[in-house]
Protein backbone atom coordinates (compact mmCIF):
# COMPACT_ATOMS: atom_id res chain seq x y z
CA UNK A 1 0.00 0.00 0.00
CA UNK A 2 1.58 3.31 -1.38
CA UNK A 3 1.18 6.47 1.37
CA UNK A 4 1.65 9.82 0.95
CA UNK A 5 2.06 11.94 5.09
CA UNK A 6 0.58 15.01 5.36
CA UNK A 7 1.95 15.63 8.61
CA UNK A 8 4.62 18.30 8.47
CA UNK A 9 4.15 21.93 7.20
CA UNK A 10 1.30 23.58 6.52
CA UNK A 11 -0.59 27.28 7.28
CA UNK A 12 -3.35 28.17 9.18
CA UNK A 13 -5.52 31.49 8.89
CA UNK A 14 -8.25 32.83 11.06
CA UNK A 15 -11.65 32.89 8.96
CA UNK A 16 -12.31 36.75 8.44
CA UNK A 17 -9.44 38.34 9.70
CA UNK A 18 -5.92 39.09 8.47
CA UNK A 19 -4.06 36.63 10.33
CA UNK A 20 -1.95 33.58 8.79
CA UNK A 21 1.41 31.98 10.24
CA UNK A 22 2.74 28.83 9.89
CA UNK A 23 1.52 25.80 10.85
CA UNK A 24 2.67 22.04 12.08
CA UNK A 25 0.74 18.68 12.33
CA UNK A 26 -0.44 16.98 14.38
CA UNK A 27 -1.12 20.21 15.98
CA UNK A 28 -3.66 22.58 17.08
CA UNK A 29 -4.06 26.70 16.63
CA UNK A 30 -3.26 27.34 20.31
CA UNK A 31 0.79 25.73 19.64
CA UNK A 32 0.71 27.39 16.23
CA UNK A 33 -0.33 30.86 17.62
CA UNK A 34 2.26 30.49 20.50
CA UNK A 35 4.89 29.55 18.42
CA UNK A 36 4.49 32.78 15.53
CA UNK A 37 4.55 34.95 18.78
CA UNK A 38 0.72 36.11 18.57
CA UNK A 39 -0.56 35.65 21.52
CA UNK A 40 1.00 35.55 24.93
CA UNK A 41 1.97 32.76 27.42
CA UNK A 42 -1.90 31.81 28.12
CA UNK A 43 -0.19 30.32 31.93
CA UNK A 44 1.70 33.91 32.71
CA UNK A 45 -0.07 35.76 35.30
CA UNK A 46 -3.71 36.09 33.92
CA UNK A 47 -3.13 36.20 30.28
CA UNK A 48 -5.86 33.24 29.65
CA UNK A 49 -8.39 35.82 29.55
CA UNK A 50 -6.29 37.58 26.34
CA UNK A 51 -6.73 34.40 24.80
CA UNK A 52 -10.07 33.03 24.40
CA UNK A 53 -11.18 35.35 21.50
CA UNK A 54 -8.90 31.81 19.93
CA UNK A 55 -11.88 29.62 20.68
CA UNK A 56 -14.31 31.79 19.36
CA UNK A 57 -12.84 32.49 15.69
CA UNK A 58 -12.91 30.06 12.83
CA UNK A 59 -9.84 28.72 11.51
CA UNK A 60 -8.90 26.88 8.14
CA UNK A 61 -5.99 24.80 7.69
CA UNK A 62 -4.15 24.28 4.34
CA UNK A 63 -1.16 22.69 2.46
CA UNK A 64 -0.14 21.56 -1.11
CA UNK A 65 0.97 17.99 -1.77
CA UNK A 66 2.27 15.91 -4.89
CA UNK A 67 0.81 12.98 -6.28
CA UNK A 68 2.43 10.60 -8.40
CA UNK A 69 0.69 8.53 -10.96
CA UNK A 70 1.79 5.64 -9.27
CA UNK A 71 -0.58 6.58 -6.49
CA UNK A 72 -3.32 7.27 -9.05
CA UNK A 73 -2.88 4.09 -10.32
CA UNK A 74 -4.38 2.34 -7.19
CA UNK A 75 -8.27 1.41 -7.06
CA UNK A 76 -9.00 3.63 -4.14
CA UNK A 77 -7.06 6.49 -3.04
CA UNK A 78 -8.45 7.40 0.64
CA UNK A 79 -7.73 10.54 2.39
CA UNK A 80 -7.32 9.15 6.14
CA UNK A 81 -7.45 11.12 8.97
CA UNK A 82 -6.31 9.56 12.41
CA UNK A 83 -8.04 13.22 14.67
CA UNK A 84 -9.67 16.48 13.67
CA UNK A 85 -10.27 18.85 16.24
CA UNK A 86 -13.73 19.38 16.19
CA UNK A 87 -16.46 20.84 13.64
CA UNK A 88 -13.90 19.83 10.16
CA UNK A 89 -15.05 20.61 6.77
CA UNK A 90 -12.44 18.91 4.22
CA UNK A 91 -12.07 20.40 0.99
CA UNK A 92 -9.31 18.71 -1.88
CA UNK A 93 -9.03 21.17 -5.05
CA UNK A 94 -11.37 23.60 -4.16
CA UNK A 95 -14.27 20.42 -4.04
CA UNK A 96 -15.78 19.69 -0.40
CA UNK A 97 -15.42 15.96 0.66
CA UNK A 98 -16.72 16.16 4.33
CA UNK A 99 -17.55 17.09 7.43
CA UNK A 100 -16.64 15.90 10.65
CA UNK A 101 -18.23 16.27 14.41
CA UNK A 102 -15.79 14.41 16.73
CA UNK A 103 -12.00 14.99 17.77
CA UNK A 104 -11.78 11.57 18.85
CA UNK A 105 -12.34 9.61 15.79
CA UNK A 106 -10.66 8.55 12.85
CA UNK A 107 -12.06 9.29 9.02
CA UNK A 108 -10.93 8.00 5.72
CA UNK A 109 -12.70 8.77 2.62
CA UNK A 110 -12.33 7.96 -0.80
CA UNK A 111 -10.39 11.12 -2.73
CA UNK A 112 -9.13 9.74 -5.88
CA UNK A 113 -11.99 11.42 -8.47
CA UNK A 114 -11.11 14.70 -6.50
CA UNK A 115 -6.79 14.76 -7.36
CA UNK A 116 -4.89 14.93 -10.11
CA UNK A 117 -1.40 14.16 -10.72
CA UNK A 118 1.16 16.53 -9.59
CA UNK A 119 0.52 19.37 -7.59
CA UNK A 120 -2.68 19.36 -5.30
CA UNK A 121 -4.51 21.64 -2.55
CA UNK A 122 -6.58 20.69 0.88
CA UNK A 123 -7.88 22.94 3.26
CA UNK A 124 -9.41 22.09 6.78
CA UNK A 125 -11.85 24.64 8.17
CA UNK A 126 -12.53 24.18 11.51
CA UNK A 127 -15.46 26.05 13.14
CA UNK A 128 -15.65 27.44 16.46
CA UNK A 129 -17.57 24.82 18.87
CA UNK A 130 -18.23 27.60 21.29
CA UNK A 131 -20.51 29.38 18.86
CA UNK A 132 -22.23 25.68 18.44
CA UNK A 133 -22.92 25.31 21.95
CA UNK A 134 -24.46 28.68 22.62
CA UNK A 135 -26.68 28.05 20.04
CA UNK A 136 -27.81 23.83 20.82
CA UNK A 137 -28.20 24.89 24.28
CA UNK A 138 -31.41 26.79 23.76
CA UNK A 139 -32.85 23.39 23.24
CA UNK A 140 -32.34 22.86 27.02
CA UNK A 141 -29.72 24.04 29.04
CA UNK A 142 -27.87 21.19 30.11
CA UNK A 143 -25.91 20.64 33.63
CA UNK A 144 -22.62 21.28 31.61
CA UNK A 145 -19.38 22.05 34.07
CA UNK A 146 -17.74 21.68 37.24
CA UNK A 147 -16.13 24.76 38.94
CA UNK A 148 -13.32 26.88 36.91
CA UNK A 149 -14.71 25.78 33.56
CA UNK A 150 -15.76 28.23 30.51
CA UNK A 151 -18.38 30.65 31.29
CA UNK A 152 -20.47 30.88 28.53
CA UNK A 153 -19.47 26.94 26.29
CA UNK A 154 -21.49 23.65 27.24
CA UNK A 155 -18.87 20.71 25.91
CA UNK A 156 -21.43 18.27 26.61
CA UNK A 157 -23.29 18.92 23.42
CA UNK A 158 -19.81 18.23 21.46
CA UNK A 159 -17.32 15.20 21.25
CA UNK A 160 -14.01 17.43 22.24
CA UNK A 161 -12.03 17.25 25.35
CA UNK A 162 -14.31 18.13 27.98
CA UNK A 163 -11.62 19.58 30.04
CA UNK A 164 -10.17 22.38 26.50
CA UNK A 165 -13.27 23.73 28.49
CA UNK A 166 -11.54 24.41 31.19
CA UNK A 167 -11.49 22.08 34.84
CA UNK A 168 -11.45 22.68 38.87
CA UNK A 169 -7.79 22.55 38.52
CA UNK A 170 -7.03 23.11 34.84
CA UNK A 171 -6.85 26.38 32.42
CA UNK A 172 -9.17 27.01 29.58
CA UNK A 173 -7.76 26.80 26.20
CA UNK A 174 -10.32 25.95 23.86
CA UNK A 175 -8.84 24.96 20.70
CA UNK A 176 -8.87 22.75 17.35
CA UNK A 177 -6.82 21.21 14.74
CA UNK A 178 -5.49 18.78 13.32
CA UNK A 179 -4.06 17.09 16.33
CA UNK A 180 -3.09 13.80 15.08
CA UNK A 181 -1.95 12.31 11.58
CA UNK A 182 -2.82 12.35 8.23
CA UNK A 183 -2.08 10.85 5.12
CA UNK A 184 -3.39 9.56 1.40
CA UNK A 185 -2.98 6.08 0.91
CA UNK A 186 -3.77 4.38 -2.59
CA UNK A 187 -5.35 0.92 -2.19
CA UNK A 188 -5.30 -1.87 -5.25
CA UNK A 189 -6.67 -5.54 -4.75
CA UNK A 190 -7.21 -5.18 -1.08
CA UNK A 191 -5.67 -4.23 3.02
CA UNK A 192 -6.54 -5.50 6.26
CA UNK A 193 -9.62 -3.20 7.83
CA UNK A 194 -9.32 -5.15 11.06
CA UNK A 195 -7.60 -7.07 13.72
CA UNK A 196 -8.64 -8.31 16.45
CA UNK A 197 -6.69 -10.85 19.28
CA UNK A 198 -8.44 -12.58 21.77
CA UNK A 199 -6.69 -15.15 24.52
CA UNK A 200 -7.63 -18.25 25.87
CA UNK A 201 -5.36 -19.84 28.14
CA UNK A 202 -5.76 -23.68 29.41
CA UNK A 203 -3.23 -26.07 30.77
CA UNK A 204 -0.45 -23.54 30.91
CA UNK A 205 -0.86 -23.22 26.67
CA UNK A 206 -2.23 -20.29 25.19
CA UNK A 207 -4.35 -20.40 21.95
CA UNK A 208 -4.63 -17.23 20.13
CA UNK A 209 -7.50 -16.04 18.12
CA UNK A 210 -7.02 -13.94 15.31
CA UNK A 211 -10.09 -12.45 13.60
CA UNK A 212 -8.51 -10.54 10.03
CA UNK A 213 -11.04 -7.98 8.86
CA UNK A 214 -10.35 -8.06 4.97
CA UNK A 215 -11.32 -5.41 2.76
CA UNK A 216 -11.40 -7.31 -1.07
CA UNK A 217 -11.74 -5.24 -4.37
CA UNK A 218 -11.16 -8.60 -6.26
CA UNK A 219 -12.19 -12.29 -6.28
CA UNK A 220 -9.19 -13.88 -6.83
CA UNK A 221 -6.92 -15.86 -3.87
CA UNK A 222 -5.76 -13.75 -1.14
CA UNK A 223 -3.68 -15.21 1.75
CA UNK A 224 -3.30 -14.26 5.38
CA UNK A 225 0.09 -14.70 6.84
CA UNK A 226 0.18 -14.89 10.75
CA UNK A 227 3.34 -14.73 12.37
CA UNK A 228 3.79 -14.32 16.01
CA UNK A 229 7.51 -13.25 17.35
CA UNK A 230 9.35 -13.00 20.28
CA UNK A 231 12.02 -11.00 20.67
CA UNK A 232 12.47 -11.35 17.10
CA UNK A 233 12.23 -15.20 16.92
CA UNK A 234 9.51 -16.72 15.20
CA UNK A 235 7.01 -18.76 18.10
CA UNK A 236 4.20 -19.45 15.57
CA UNK A 237 3.30 -19.03 12.18
CA UNK A 238 0.28 -19.68 9.65
CA UNK A 239 -1.10 -18.96 6.17
CA UNK A 240 -4.66 -19.15 5.60
CA UNK A 241 -6.67 -18.45 2.99
CA UNK A 242 -8.92 -15.04 3.03
CA UNK A 243 -12.88 -15.89 2.71
CA UNK A 244 -15.03 -13.20 2.55
CA UNK A 245 -14.68 -9.99 4.98
CA UNK A 246 -13.45 -11.72 7.82
CA UNK A 247 -10.85 -14.22 8.57
CA UNK A 248 -10.20 -16.62 11.38
CA UNK A 249 -6.60 -17.69 12.24
CA UNK A 250 -5.73 -19.98 15.21
CA UNK A 251 -1.89 -19.57 16.44
CA UNK A 252 -0.77 -21.73 19.94
CA UNK A 253 1.82 -20.96 22.02
CA UNK A 254 3.24 -23.81 23.90
CA UNK A 255 5.57 -21.98 26.16
CA UNK A 256 3.68 -19.17 26.68
CA UNK A 257 5.73 -16.09 28.85
CA UNK A 258 3.20 -14.23 31.01
CA UNK A 259 2.72 -10.28 31.25
CA UNK A 260 2.68 -9.30 35.03
CA UNK A 261 1.64 -5.68 36.44
CA UNK A 262 4.26 -3.56 37.75
CA UNK A 263 6.02 -5.39 40.81
CA UNK A 264 4.68 -9.16 40.31
CA UNK A 265 6.75 -10.18 37.67
CA UNK A 266 8.40 -9.30 33.88
CA UNK A 267 6.33 -7.57 30.91
CA UNK A 268 7.23 -10.16 28.13
CA UNK A 269 6.12 -8.45 24.99
CA UNK A 270 5.24 -10.74 21.28
CA UNK A 271 4.90 -9.28 18.31
CA UNK A 272 1.89 -10.46 16.27
CA UNK A 273 2.87 -9.59 12.34
CA UNK A 274 -0.18 -10.41 9.85
CA UNK A 275 -0.01 -9.31 6.31
CA UNK A 276 -2.50 -9.88 3.51
CA UNK A 277 -0.92 -11.20 0.26
CA UNK A 278 -2.37 -11.61 -3.30
CA UNK A 279 -2.46 -14.83 -5.29
CA UNK A 280 1.61 -14.31 -6.29
CA UNK A 281 2.31 -14.03 -2.64
CA UNK A 282 2.99 -10.65 -2.90
CA UNK A 283 2.39 -8.35 -0.03
CA UNK A 284 -0.37 -6.05 -0.20
CA UNK A 285 -0.42 -4.69 3.44
CA UNK A 286 0.69 -5.38 6.90
CA UNK A 287 -0.19 -4.83 10.56
CA UNK A 288 1.80 -5.78 13.75
CA UNK A 289 0.13 -5.33 17.05
CA UNK A 290 2.23 -6.10 20.33
CA UNK A 291 0.97 -7.54 22.44
CA UNK A 292 1.13 -9.39 26.27
CA UNK A 293 0.04 -12.76 26.71
CA UNK A 294 -1.98 -12.57 30.22
CA UNK A 295 -5.91 -12.95 31.74
CA UNK A 296 -6.91 -9.41 33.60
CA UNK A 297 -9.94 -9.45 34.70
CA UNK A 298 -12.32 -7.48 37.36
CA UNK A 299 -13.51 -9.90 39.75
CA UNK A 300 -16.75 -9.39 42.16
CA UNK A 301 -18.14 -11.91 44.38
CA UNK A 302 -19.68 -12.24 47.29
CA UNK A 303 -17.55 -12.19 50.45
CA UNK A 304 -18.27 -11.38 54.25
CA UNK A 305 -18.26 -7.86 53.75
CA UNK A 306 -20.39 -7.41 50.82
CA UNK A 307 -18.96 -7.53 47.26
CA UNK A 308 -15.06 -7.74 46.24
CA UNK A 309 -13.79 -5.16 43.68
CA UNK A 310 -10.40 -6.37 42.53
CA UNK A 311 -8.45 -7.18 39.46
CA UNK A 312 -7.32 -10.56 39.18
CA UNK A 313 -4.10 -11.04 37.09
CA UNK A 314 -3.53 -14.75 35.60
CA UNK A 315 -5.67 -16.16 38.06
CA UNK A 316 -3.22 -14.11 40.74
CA UNK A 317 -5.64 -11.00 43.19
CA UNK A 318 -3.45 -8.36 43.04
CA UNK A 319 -3.92 -4.64 45.20
CA UNK A 320 -4.10 -1.84 42.49
CA UNK A 321 -1.88 1.19 43.26
CA UNK A 322 -1.83 4.30 41.12
CA UNK A 323 -3.33 7.31 40.08
CA UNK A 324 -5.66 9.34 37.64
CA UNK A 325 -4.31 10.82 34.45
CA UNK A 326 -5.48 13.57 33.22
CA UNK A 327 -3.47 15.22 29.81
CA UNK A 328 -0.12 15.63 30.14
CA UNK A 329 -0.03 19.57 28.74
CA UNK A 330 -2.97 21.66 28.31
CA UNK A 331 -1.30 22.29 25.06
CA UNK A 332 -1.93 18.44 22.95
CA UNK A 333 0.88 19.49 20.61
CA UNK A 334 3.44 19.97 23.28
CA UNK A 335 3.54 16.38 24.41
CA UNK A 336 6.15 13.79 23.01
CA UNK A 337 7.19 10.45 23.68
CA UNK A 338 9.70 11.45 26.15
CA UNK A 339 7.21 13.18 28.57
CA UNK A 340 5.14 10.51 28.06
CA UNK A 341 7.94 7.82 29.16
CA UNK A 342 9.29 10.44 31.87
CA UNK A 343 5.84 10.55 33.86
CA UNK A 344 5.00 6.93 33.20
CA UNK A 345 8.23 5.54 34.43
CA UNK A 346 8.10 7.52 37.45
CA UNK A 347 4.63 5.92 38.29
CA UNK A 348 6.17 2.81 37.69
CA UNK A 349 9.05 3.59 39.80
CA UNK A 350 7.00 4.59 43.10
CA UNK A 351 5.68 1.21 42.79
CA UNK A 352 2.18 2.31 40.91
CA UNK A 353 0.79 -0.92 38.59
CA UNK A 354 -2.31 1.10 37.15
CA UNK A 355 -3.51 4.38 36.22
CA UNK A 356 -7.12 5.37 35.78
CA UNK A 357 -7.15 7.23 32.35
CA UNK A 358 -10.40 10.01 33.02
CA UNK A 359 -13.51 10.83 31.37
CA UNK A 360 -12.76 14.32 31.03
CA UNK A 361 -9.71 14.13 28.81
CA UNK A 362 -8.20 11.97 25.35
CA UNK A 363 -8.19 9.17 24.56
CA UNK A 364 -4.26 8.92 25.11
CA UNK A 365 -1.61 8.70 21.95
CA UNK A 366 -0.50 4.74 21.51
CA UNK A 367 2.49 5.83 22.79
CA UNK A 368 0.98 6.13 26.21
CA UNK A 369 -0.44 2.67 25.97
CA UNK A 370 3.08 1.05 24.32
CA UNK A 371 5.08 2.47 27.42
CA UNK A 372 1.86 1.31 30.02
CA UNK A 373 2.84 -1.97 28.23
CA UNK A 374 6.51 -2.04 28.94
CA UNK A 375 6.47 -1.39 32.01
CA UNK A 376 3.28 -3.13 33.60
CA UNK A 377 1.38 -0.57 34.05
CA UNK A 378 -2.48 -1.05 34.01
CA UNK A 379 -4.76 0.99 32.57
CA UNK A 380 -8.67 1.47 33.46
CA UNK A 381 -9.85 3.46 30.46
CA UNK A 382 -12.54 5.83 30.83
CA UNK A 383 -14.90 6.67 28.32
CA UNK A 384 -14.68 10.60 27.41
CA UNK A 385 -17.47 11.46 29.37
CA UNK A 386 -17.67 13.46 32.66
CA UNK A 387 -19.40 14.96 35.30
CA UNK A 388 -22.60 16.26 32.83
CA UNK A 389 -25.55 15.77 31.61
CA UNK A 390 -25.12 14.64 28.00
CA UNK A 391 -28.06 14.57 24.75
CA UNK A 392 -28.49 10.98 24.40
CA UNK A 393 -31.58 11.70 23.11
CA UNK A 394 -30.54 13.05 20.18
CA UNK A 395 -29.87 10.17 17.75
CA UNK A 396 -26.92 12.17 15.75
CA UNK A 397 -24.95 12.21 18.75
CA UNK A 398 -25.44 8.65 19.86
CA UNK A 399 -24.45 7.66 16.39
CA UNK A 400 -21.18 9.70 16.63
CA UNK A 401 -20.54 8.19 20.10
CA UNK A 402 -21.13 4.74 18.79
CA UNK A 403 -18.33 5.47 15.85
CA UNK A 404 -16.08 7.12 18.49
CA UNK A 405 -16.62 4.07 20.80
CA UNK A 406 -15.77 1.35 18.05
CA UNK A 407 -12.38 3.37 16.51
CA UNK A 408 -11.37 3.78 20.18
CA UNK A 409 -11.81 0.30 21.04
CA UNK A 410 -10.31 -1.10 17.61
CA UNK A 411 -7.31 0.79 18.02
CA UNK A 412 -6.70 -0.27 21.96
CA UNK A 413 -8.12 -3.32 22.86
CA UNK A 414 -4.89 -5.46 21.77
CA UNK A 415 -2.67 -3.78 24.80
CA UNK A 416 -1.85 -5.83 27.64
CA UNK A 417 -1.84 -3.33 29.47
CA UNK A 418 -5.79 -2.45 29.23
CA UNK A 419 -7.78 -3.47 32.58
CA UNK A 420 -10.87 -2.15 32.14
CA UNK A 421 -13.53 0.58 29.67
CA UNK A 422 -15.52 2.50 31.85
CA UNK A 423 -18.42 4.70 30.41
CA UNK A 424 -18.02 7.88 32.35
CA UNK A 425 -16.49 9.81 35.02
CA UNK A 426 -18.99 11.17 38.39
CA UNK A 427 -22.49 11.11 35.84
CA UNK A 428 -24.13 9.15 38.65
CA UNK A 429 -22.80 11.61 41.29
CA UNK A 430 -23.98 14.25 39.73
CA UNK A 431 -25.47 14.42 36.30
CA UNK A 432 -28.76 12.25 36.64
CA UNK A 433 -31.32 12.40 39.09
CA UNK A 434 -34.70 10.31 38.94
CA UNK A 435 -37.22 11.32 36.26
CA UNK A 436 -34.91 13.79 35.11
CA UNK A 437 -35.11 17.68 35.04
CA UNK A 438 -34.30 20.19 32.69
CA UNK A 439 -30.33 20.39 33.56
CA UNK A 440 -29.98 16.65 34.15
CA UNK A 441 -30.54 13.34 32.37
CA UNK A 442 -32.93 10.94 33.95
CA UNK A 443 -31.79 7.18 34.64
CA UNK A 444 -33.70 6.59 31.57
CA UNK A 445 -31.73 8.80 29.27
CA UNK A 446 -28.63 7.60 31.29
CA UNK A 447 -28.99 4.38 30.48
CA UNK A 448 -29.43 4.78 26.78
CA UNK A 449 -25.64 5.71 26.52
CA UNK A 450 -23.58 4.31 29.39
CA UNK A 451 -25.61 1.01 30.16
CA UNK A 452 -26.35 -0.12 26.36
CA UNK A 453 -24.59 1.50 23.78
CA UNK A 454 -21.50 1.77 25.15
CA UNK A 455 -21.90 -1.74 26.94
CA UNK A 456 -22.68 -2.91 23.83
CA UNK A 457 -19.98 -1.79 21.79
CA UNK A 458 -17.89 -3.22 24.49
CA UNK A 459 -18.89 -6.35 24.83
CA UNK A 460 -18.94 -7.05 21.23
CA UNK A 461 -15.48 -5.71 19.82
CA UNK A 462 -13.46 -6.14 23.43
CA UNK A 463 -15.22 -9.04 25.15
CA UNK A 464 -12.14 -10.10 27.04
CA UNK A 465 -11.98 -6.65 29.22
CA UNK A 466 -15.06 -5.67 31.48
CA UNK A 467 -16.94 -2.69 31.30
CA UNK A 468 -18.09 -0.46 34.29
CA UNK A 469 -20.89 2.03 33.47
CA UNK A 470 -19.44 4.58 35.93
CA UNK A 471 -16.76 5.61 38.06
CA UNK A 472 -17.88 5.73 41.24
CA UNK A 473 -21.03 3.05 40.84
CA UNK A 474 -22.52 1.25 43.34
CA UNK A 475 -24.00 -1.58 41.84
CA UNK A 476 -26.39 -3.27 44.50
CA UNK A 477 -28.72 -0.79 46.52
CA UNK A 478 -30.02 2.63 45.34
CA UNK A 479 -27.61 3.55 42.12
CA UNK A 480 -27.55 7.35 43.31
CA UNK A 481 -26.24 6.02 46.38
CA UNK A 482 -22.80 6.26 45.03
CA UNK A 483 -19.56 5.42 47.20
CA UNK A 484 -21.17 2.53 49.18
CA UNK A 485 -18.66 1.07 51.06
CA UNK A 486 -19.75 -2.44 50.39
CA UNK A 487 -19.49 -2.52 46.59
CA UNK A 488 -18.19 -1.03 43.77
CA UNK A 489 -15.87 1.74 44.01
CA UNK A 490 -15.69 5.01 45.49
CA UNK A 491 -14.43 9.08 44.72
CA UNK A 492 -13.42 9.96 48.26
CA UNK A 493 -13.34 13.89 48.88
CA UNK A 494 -14.31 14.14 52.48
CA UNK A 495 -10.76 15.64 53.38
CA UNK A 496 -10.58 17.69 50.51
CA UNK A 497 -14.07 19.08 50.01
CA UNK A 498 -15.56 18.22 53.11
CA UNK A 499 -12.81 19.36 55.09
CA UNK A 500 -12.68 16.59 57.32
CA UNK A 501 -9.05 15.73 58.97
CA UNK A 502 -6.50 13.52 57.39
CA UNK A 503 -7.54 11.38 59.86
CA UNK A 504 -10.52 10.66 58.57
CA UNK A 505 -8.77 8.28 55.57
CA UNK A 506 -8.19 5.97 58.05
CA UNK A 507 -12.14 5.23 58.74
CA UNK A 508 -12.40 3.99 55.09
CA UNK A 509 -13.64 0.60 54.24
CA UNK A 510 -14.68 0.97 50.17
CA UNK A 511 -13.92 -2.10 48.29
CA UNK A 512 -11.91 0.48 45.70
CA UNK A 513 -10.93 3.92 46.09
CA UNK A 514 -10.37 5.35 42.12
CA UNK A 515 -10.21 8.75 43.25
CA UNK A 516 -9.15 10.83 46.22
CA UNK A 517 -6.76 13.67 46.73
CA UNK A 518 -5.18 16.68 47.91
CA UNK A 519 -4.04 19.67 46.93
CA UNK A 520 -0.91 21.28 47.08
CA UNK A 521 1.44 24.68 45.61
CA UNK A 522 3.63 24.03 43.08
CA UNK A 523 7.34 24.65 44.10
CA UNK A 524 8.78 28.24 43.94
CA UNK A 525 10.52 27.54 40.29
CA UNK A 526 6.93 26.95 38.73
CA UNK A 527 5.25 29.88 40.50
CA UNK A 528 7.91 32.13 39.60
CA UNK A 529 7.63 31.07 35.70
CA UNK A 530 3.72 32.68 35.94
CA UNK A 531 4.13 35.61 38.57
CA UNK A 532 5.77 38.47 38.91
CA UNK A 533 7.31 39.99 42.25
CA UNK A 534 4.03 41.62 43.65
CA UNK A 535 1.99 38.74 43.08
CA UNK A 536 4.08 36.13 45.50
CA UNK A 537 1.37 35.70 47.83
CA UNK A 538 -1.72 33.44 47.94
CA UNK A 539 -4.09 35.85 48.11
CA UNK A 540 -3.23 37.94 45.21
CA UNK A 541 -5.49 38.06 42.01
CA UNK A 542 -3.15 36.26 40.60
CA UNK A 543 -2.80 33.39 42.46
CA UNK A 544 -6.27 33.06 43.11
CA UNK A 545 -6.67 32.87 39.22
CA UNK A 546 -4.43 29.92 38.86
CA UNK A 547 -6.84 28.55 41.85
CA UNK A 548 -9.43 26.86 39.85
CA UNK A 549 -10.55 25.00 42.98
CA UNK A 550 -13.16 27.07 44.59
CA UNK A 551 -12.04 26.73 48.27
CA UNK A 552 -8.29 26.01 47.12
CA UNK A 553 -6.36 28.31 48.48
CA UNK A 554 -8.07 28.95 51.84
CA UNK A 555 -8.37 25.10 52.13
CA UNK A 556 -4.54 24.46 51.87
CA UNK A 557 -3.81 27.54 54.60
CA UNK A 558 -6.59 25.87 56.93
CA UNK A 559 -4.94 22.57 56.97
CA UNK A 560 -1.60 24.16 57.28
CA UNK A 561 -2.46 26.25 60.13
CA UNK A 562 -3.66 22.66 61.56
CA UNK A 563 -0.23 20.78 61.43
CA UNK A 564 2.65 23.78 61.49
CA UNK A 565 3.21 27.10 62.54
CA UNK A 566 2.38 29.44 59.64
CA UNK A 567 6.04 29.67 57.47
CA UNK A 568 7.40 33.43 57.27
CA UNK A 569 7.54 33.25 53.41
CA UNK A 570 5.87 32.47 50.47
CA UNK A 571 8.43 29.86 49.12
CA UNK A 572 8.03 28.46 52.68
CA UNK A 573 4.56 28.67 52.39
CA UNK A 574 4.61 27.03 49.18
CA UNK A 575 7.36 23.84 50.28
CA UNK A 576 5.46 23.44 53.81
CA UNK A 577 1.89 22.80 51.33
CA UNK A 578 3.70 20.07 49.47
CA UNK A 579 5.02 18.41 52.98
CA UNK A 580 1.00 18.93 53.76
CA UNK A 581 -0.51 17.27 50.26
CA UNK A 582 2.65 14.27 50.87
CA UNK A 583 1.14 13.62 54.65
CA UNK A 584 -2.37 13.54 53.23
CA UNK A 585 -1.74 11.64 50.44
CA UNK A 586 0.35 9.13 53.20
CA UNK A 587 -2.49 8.90 55.35
CA UNK A 588 -4.82 7.52 52.34
CA UNK A 589 -1.85 4.89 50.86
CA UNK A 590 -1.22 3.67 53.80
CA UNK A 591 -4.22 2.78 55.09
Amino acid sequence: MQQVNLDGKWTVRQEGGDLSLPARVPGDVISDLLKAKQIPDPFYRENERDVQWVGEADWTYERQFKVSAALMRGERVVLQCDGLDTFATVTVNGKRIATTDNMFRSFEWDVKSYLQVGTNTIQITFKSVNDYTRKVVRERALHSQVGGGHPTAHPCFVRKEQCNFGWDWGIILVTCGIWRSIRLASISTGRLADLRIDQEHVGGKVSLGVEVGVEATTRKALTVRTTLRLKGKVVAQQETASRGRNTRVALQVSDPQLWWPNGMGDQPLYDLQVELLDGAGARLDGQTKRIGLRTLRLDRHADEWGESFQFVVNGVPFFAKGANWIPADAVLARRSPEMYRSLIEDSAAVNMNMLRVWGGGIYEDDVFYDICDELGICVWQDFMFACMAYPSWKEPFMKTVEAEARDNLRRLRHHPCIALWCGNNELEQQSVVKGGSERNMSWEEYALLFDDLLADVSRELAPQTDYWPSSPHSPHGERADFNNPDCGDAHLWDVWHGKKPFEWYRTCGHRFNSEFGFQSFPEPKTVNGYTQAQDRNVTTAVMEHHQRSGIGNTTIMQYMLDWFRLPGSFDMQLWTSQILQGMAIKYACEH
